[in-house]
């Protein structure tokens, strides 16, 4: 990606990241208005399901936007909530103010909101299967995993550089670094997902070392030049399904929707197609022409 791809895709990571927001896109954006395919045909007889996704985590911008136009292609008109964090997106899904999540993390990352929420939520199935977290450093670093960090706390300013406090990443990341030894050592430094991407551009630009808190499947891995830390431990957990998650009873109330959702299955070729077109190819304000694109090139993969 080059470096004014990447800026674009920092201020859009940024605004998403400015309040908890729950803004409602409008009729330029989705809600059956003119331009959404196969929204403005079928005027969302069916009624209208909200989405809910944290802009910053680009895996759910982009399944989002893949939802939006296909369920509005059957008839739903459809909100677009967006938040900044993982834990009220999952307390508004169990309260029924947001009826789909469009790519959580249930099996390990968000399995402490699964406790708390999990029997008010219906899981509509996963639609990738691959889903890791990581540490990464650039590439130039002769570092090349997890447990040779310690010792080595002052090359990075005793730094790790994470995202939001209350993400499932930092949690484990807190939960990683005793079993290596580095509690005390490094300092797990959150903010905001926009945040850890701009340190990241300009450490990598200078040619400094740093270690952030990353995970696949995710456009920075390309975008930056970085790799991921060796984790023989495992500390930062196994590989994980990504997963449509509805509010309790969603399938009941809308079991065309549900079936459709159910459907969806990406590899790592499609997915990321689909993530490369969604925030880097076309960028923020052309979600909806990025997923007529995806669709154009894959055009059997979803009813």
């Amino acid at each position: 990606m080059n470096t004014k791809k990447i800026t674009t895709v920092l201020a859009l990571a940024a605004t998403a990241s400015v309040a908890l927001t729950g803004c409602v896109s409008d009729g330029a954006g989705g809600t059956g208005g003119p331009g959404a395919t196969g929204g403005a045909d079928s005027g969302g007889d069916k009624g209208t399901i909200t989405i809910g996704f944290l802009p910053s985590w680009t895996d759910g911008l982009s399944t989002a936007y893949l939802l939006e136009n296909r369920l509005e292609a059957i008839g739903y008109d459809v909100e677009m909530k967006t938040l900044t964090e993982a834990g009220p997106l999952y307390t508004g899904l169990a309260q029924g103010d947001v009826d789909i999540y469009p790519s959580a993390w249930p099996e390990l990352t968000h399995a402490e909101y699964m406790k708390t929420y999990g029997d008010e939520i219906e899981d509509l199935g996963a639609y990738y299967d691959n889903a890791k977290l990581t540490l990464a450093v650039p590439e130039y670093s002769d570092i090349t995993s997890i447990e040779q960090l310690r010792g080595k706390g002052a090359q990075f300013d005793g730094q790790i550089i994470g995202i939001e406090p209350g993400a499932g990443l930092t949690a484990q990341t807190q939960k990683m670094l005793p079993e290596y030894g580095l509690d005390g050592e490094y300092e797990l430094v959150t903010s905001s997902t926009a945040a850890m991407l701009t340190e990241l551009k300009e450490a990598t630009e200078k040619k400094e070392d740093i270690v952030v808190t990353l995970w696949r499947p995710f456009w920075a891995n390309d975008a930056f030049p970085i790799k991921d830390l060796e984790d023989p431990k495992g500390a930062m957990g196994e590989s994980e399904a990504l997963h449509f998650l509805g509010t309790a009873g969603f399938s009941e109330e809308h079991p065309d929707a549900a079936e459709l959702i159910e459907s969806i299955k990406l590899d790592d070729e499609q997915y990321g197609a689909l993530e490369d077109l969604v925030v880097n190819e076309y960028g923020e304000g052309k979600e909806r022409e990025a997923v007529e694109a995806w669709l154009e090139k894959y055009p059997d993969l979803i009813g």
